[in-house]
């Protein structure tokens, strides 16, 4: 059964074979990061995790039992009990629910370890995936988003107001 783990430095390597095995298929909903992104990949790792140290940032990886990373969630720009969501699950598992149920996961975690209590999200137009999985977790548009932050394509803001469940 996969589990939603905090992100440490030993996932770096599964991290960067998640994202080189799905390079393709990211890139046809997301921008692409680019070939220096990958090239320096072990050198740029430690940021999240000082961002993590430092509270400003909570980064999660979906971890198959075989130890391989199956997606990635972030909570990121942490400040004033708000968080901007991102995550992408490999390709092999999508239309399974993956997302859905691990977005709907991470919302306990962001309120009861984190604080917050509002989360946010950028959409390209043409992720629709990603769209039907925050509408499914409690998202609701709030207006357009700035280009500027997906890459200069157009797309949608979203948002979800946590509350805390027993």
């Amino acid at each position: 059964m996969p589990e939603l783990k905090r992100l440490h430095a030993d996932h770096a390597p599964a991290v960067l074979a998640l994202e080189l095995a799905n390079r393709a298929y990211f890139a046809a909903s997301v921008p692409d990061r680019g070939d220096a992104c990958f090239d320096r990949f072990t050198d740029r790792y430690d940021g999240p995790l000082a961002e993590q140290e430092a509270g400003t940032c909570a980064f999660y990886v979906l971890v198959a039992d075989d130890g391989s990373v199956l997606g990635r969630f972030n909570l990121v720009d942490i400040e004033n009990r708000a968080a901007e969501l991102g995550y992408r699950v490999a390709q092999h598992v999508t239309g399974r629910g993956v997302a859905t149920g691990t977005v709907r996961e991470l919302c306990r975690p962001a309120a009861r370890r984190h604080g917050l209590r509002t989360l946010r999200a950028a959409v390209t137009h043409r992720n629709a995936a990603s769209r039907k999985v925050l509408a499914k977790c409690g998202f609701v548009p709030t207006g357009p988003a700035d280009p500027a932050v997906l890459g200069g394509e157009p797309g949608t803001r979203y948002q979800c107001d946590l509350v805390l469940r027993p």
